[in-house]
């Protein structure tokens, strides 16, 4: 079973947690009197964020009395495990939230990024059990640990070949093999885009393919955005844009996270795992509005905006992906803002045009308790990316419907049996008492999904 700091499969001793939601208060069955008496004399109702503890003569929590006000929310609890000291705790009471959903919402709370601090403290631990569903909680609060870590981490120690290293990394633990494609190598190997958005950066371009398990299983491809940081390229970015662009390379840090979830769970799958990782930088070797592009799929892409690179580096892995006829592309990117004032900062929205597969991340939404929302993939806008002089535009004039004339371009690369796309944020501002950061978005849905389909 692998390592958490926040879930334990067992404890010696553990504090009692209590859910309640507002409808369910008050209720007195099975609570303590001591804990009963402090929630009654603190006015204790039920709504979301009301905490109330009792302690033992020796100065340990003893039990923990929570609300979650109507309950719908799937990380109210990552507010409980945010404010709790150093400890070991075990839910009493769900409040109606699955297993699952507990662990990963204390997970969450509990998250702390901690590779630049000198002081760090011990968060408290929840008791998740050392059957199937321990480990396997276990393996997804790992999984987007890590996630949350990359995105984090600063473009000075997280550029292409850290995201390689990390890559490098998963390949080792789980014996899958990885090929990496480097610098001018990605001329040779018909990767001209990737090649074009990274060549201008101080850390060579790059693609790597990683490949894990039976070729006799169905093929998953999972895509991801890696641009480390992105300065808008010759199109700058003005400073409040540019300040969150560490985490431009928020789309690999899903697929990273999503290909770890499936080797560890050892899904019946054939798992290949795409990311090209560049930073589109400006130096003299930038490529320039107005440039063509030639891609791996022999399109042609006139550059309307070099802020519009993700999309580019994207095409050319969708392509490579689809070559190998899988039964799913999956991939995640960073793309727009476009998304955000679509969906706000919570809602993951995903494209496709196969109707049973998004019903199906629809219900791993739900089942999850992760939000993710179906958009349009609305073909009359595919002409809002014609070019006089190339074969499409990577940037729609007008700035309406942003968000899915990238998805459409995206679209023009691919070649498989189906194919979803999800434009998330990868970040969080500050909520359930843990400052902005890096946050999965969407990731816990496709899991779900994958799970029911491959399962």
């Amino acid at each position: 079973m692998p390592d958490h700091p926040a879930l334990i499969a067992t404890a010696d001793a553990a504090a009692p947690v209590y859910l309640f939601s507002k409808s369910d208060w008050p209720a007195s069955e099975g609570i303590p009197a001591d804990l009963l008496a402090m929630a009654n004399a603190q006015g204790f109702k039920g709504q979301n964020g009301q905490l109330v503890l009792t302690a033992s003569d020796d100065g340990t929590i003893s039990g923990v009395l929570f609300g979650i006000g109507d309950g719908t929310d799937a990380l109210a609890v990552a507010a409980l495990s945010a404010k709790l000291t150093s400890g070991d705790y075990q839910i009493a009471r769900d409040g109606g939230y699955s297993s699952a959903q507990l662990a990963n919402a204390w997970a969450d709370g509990a998250y702390r990024f901690t590779r630049y601090l000198s002081d760090v403290s011990e968060p408290p631990r929840l008791v998740v059990g050392d059957q199937a569903d321990g480990e396997s909680h276990i393996r997804e609060a790992v999984a987007i640990g890590r996630l949350r870590d990359l995105v984090n981490t600063p473009a000075e120690d997280m550029g292409p070949a850290d995201i390689q290293g990390a890559i490098s990394d998963l390949a080792e633990r789980y014996g899958a093999s990885l090929e990496t494609i480097i610098g001018d190598a990605l001329l040779d190997q018909n990767y001209p885009m990737v090649h074009a958005v990274g060549r201008a950066g101080p850390q060579a371009p790059r693609i790597m393919e990683l490949s894990w398990g039976n070729p006799d299983q169905p093929e998953l491809a999972i895509v991801g955005k890696g641009v480390a940081f992105d300065t808008g390229g010759l199109n700058l970015k003005t400073g409040n844009y540019m300040r969150l662009m560490k985490k431009d390379m928020g789309g690999a840090a899903h697929a990273i996270a999503l290909a770890e979830l499936v080797m560890g769970h050892d899904l019946p799958v054939h798992l290949k795992l795409y990311v090209p990782a560049v930073e589109n930088a400006i130096s003299g070797e930038a490529f320039r509005p107005g440039d063509v592009l030639s891609s791996r799929k022999g399109l042609s892409v006139e550059i309307d905006n070099t802020d519009a690179e993700g999309r580019l580096i994207l095409g050319d892995a969708l392509t490579r992906a689809s070559e190998s006829d899988p039964d799913l592309v999956i991939d995640f990117a960073t793309l727009t803002g476009a998304a955000r004032v679509a969906l706000g900062p919570d809602l993951a929205p995903y494209y496709t045009d196969d109707e049973a597969l998004a019903s199906a991340i629809a219900n791993g939404a739900q089942v999850s308790g992760d939000p993710a929302w179906r958009m349009p993939l609305w073909s009359p806008y595919r002409a809002m990316l014609k070019s006089p002089i190339a074969d499409i535009v990577n940037s729609a004039s007008g700035g309406m419907a942003g968000s899915i004339t990238a998805a459409i371009f995206l679209k023009q690369f691919v070649d498989a049996k189906t194919w979803v796309h999800l434009d998330v944020w990868a970040w969080r501002e500050g909520k359930y008492g843990r400052p902005a950061g890096g946050a999965a978005c969407g990731l816990r849905a496709m899991w779900e999904m994958l799970k029911s389909r491959y399962s």
